[in-house]
């Protein structure tokens, strides 16, 4: 059953409704890079109903972090993003199952995380894991979305839709 009351903003939408809802509930999506941009974008897959987030990240939360890093507290110095992360994204919505991956996305372990997964949010700052992504998603027939901001700029893309 959908929770009504949590989700009647975005089930009130012409063409989205409960049948949306449930098409997201049975969702698993990875975010890759849990920094700036991974904050927000697992706040916001939380906040919608995602089924289930995959959280990678090999970092730890640091005090340089935090102002723009929104997921995480001073309470979380020297944590492991990922684990934060997936506390916080329970913590916005019990419904949604987070597993935190607190390790590098690589050439060894990329198809067994996203095997299982319907859709990866690239959150990452650094061209050779977008390119293991992109490899890793092609393969597995995955689509992608690759998100990046510098400064006062940002970009967005979507492959393999």
């Amino acid at each position: 059953m959908i929770n009504s009351g949590r989700y009647a903003r975005q089930t009130m939408l012409s063409g989205f409704g409960e049948e949306g809802q449930k098409r997201l509930r049975k969702a698993t999506v990875a975010v890759i890079g849990l920094g700036g941009l991974g904050s927000v974008v697992v706040t916001y897959l939380a906040g919608a109903g995602v089924g289930k987030l995959v959280l990678v990240d090999p970092d730890t939360v640091s005090l340089t972090n935090l102002q723009r890093q929104v997921l995480y507290s001073e309470k979380q110095l020297d944590l492991p993003k990922a684990v934060c992360a997936a506390q916080r994204a329970v913590s916005l919505n019990s419904e949604v199952i987070a597993e935190p991956i607190s390790e590098s996305i690589n050439q060894e372990n990329a198809a067994e995380i996203l095997k299982r997964c319907d859709l990866v949010v690239d959150c990452t700052d650094n061209y050779p894991t977008r390119y293991l992504i992109d490899d890793a998603c092609a393969k597995a027939g995955i689509p992608w979305i690759y998100g990046s901001i510098g400064e006062f700029h940002g970009q967005v893309s979507l492959f393999g839709y």
